[in-house]
C-alpha cells in the first residue's frame, strides 16, 4: 500500500480537469477581455507520526476580501517572488509561520479562476517535523488541521448554492467539524481528490 506522500506525488502524474470558481456554473457569463491577477497559495500536508493532515487557516473576520472563510495560505504573486511557488512559501511563513526549511514542494497544482478576479497557482508541499502554527493576526484568525484522508474523499464534498450578485452559484463544500470549507479552496482540493487513488 502506498503512503500518502507517494500517492500525493503519483496524483500529480495523472490528468486533471480546469479549475474555476465557475465549473458548476456554466451560465454565467465571464467578461470578455477580463485580466486576472496572479496568485498562490501553499497546499501544505504535514506529515505527523498521528497520520498525514493538511494545515488550513480562517481568514480574519475584518479582512475586505474572504474575510472569515477558509483558506489555504497564500495572496498575491509580488515582483520579488520566484514566482508562484516563491510567493506561495512566502505566505505560508507571513501567515501561519512556517519556515521554508521544513517545506517539500511536490509540483503545482491546475491554476484556478476566482470570482474575485485573481488566477490562482496551488503549490502542493509537504511539511516535515516539529511546527507550530503562529498566526499572523491582521490577518489570519487561525491556523489548525484536517486530516488528508477527510479531504482526499470525494464522497466527503457536496454541491450547495447561494445567491451572488442576483445568480444562484453552485460551489463545492467539504466541512470539517466546525469548519466550513468551501468555494475555491473546496474546488481545488476536489481536484486533487479526483487525482488520488
Amino acid at each position: 500500500m502506498q503512503n500518502d506522500e507517494d500517492r500525493l506525488r503519483a496524483a500529480l502524474t495523472r490528468p486533471a480537469r480546469p479549475s474555476s470558481d465557475f465549473d458548476l456554473n456554466p451560465a454565467i457569463a465571464l467578461p470578455p477581455g477580463r485580466v486576472l491577477r496572479p496568485a498562490a497559495v501553499l497546499v501544505p500536508v504535514w506529515l505527523r507520526p498521528d497520520g498525514a493532515r493538511l494545515i488550513l487557516t480562517k481568514r480574519a473576520s475584518h479582512l475586505k476580501h474572504h474575510p472569515g472563510q477558509i483558506a489555504f495560505p497564500g495572496g498575491k504573486v509580488d515582483a520579488g517572488d520566484d514566482g508562484p511557488v516563491g510567493a506561495a512559501l512566502r505566505e505560508a511563513w507571513e501567515e501561519i509561520g512556517l519556515s521554508a526549511d521544513l517545506v517539500t514542494v511536490l509540483g503545482t497544482l491546475p491554476t484556478h479562476e476566482t470570482v474575485t478576479g485573481f488566477t490562482v497557482t496551488p503549490v502542493l508541499a509537504l511539511v516535515r517535523g516539529d511546527f507550530t502554527p503562529v498566526p499572523e493576526a491582521g490577518e489570519v484568525e487561525e491556523a489548525f488541521t484536517v486530516p488528508l484522508s477527510h479531504v482526499l474523499d470525494p464522497a466527503r464534498y457536496h454541491i450547495e448554492r447561494r445567491r451572488w450578485r442576483g445568480e444562484w452559484r453552485r460551489y463545492y463544500t467539504v466541512p470539517y467539524g466546525p469548519y466550513y470549507i468551501w468555494g475555491a479552496t473546496a474546488r481545488i482540493l476536489r481536484g486533487l481528490a479526483d487525482r488520488v487513488v
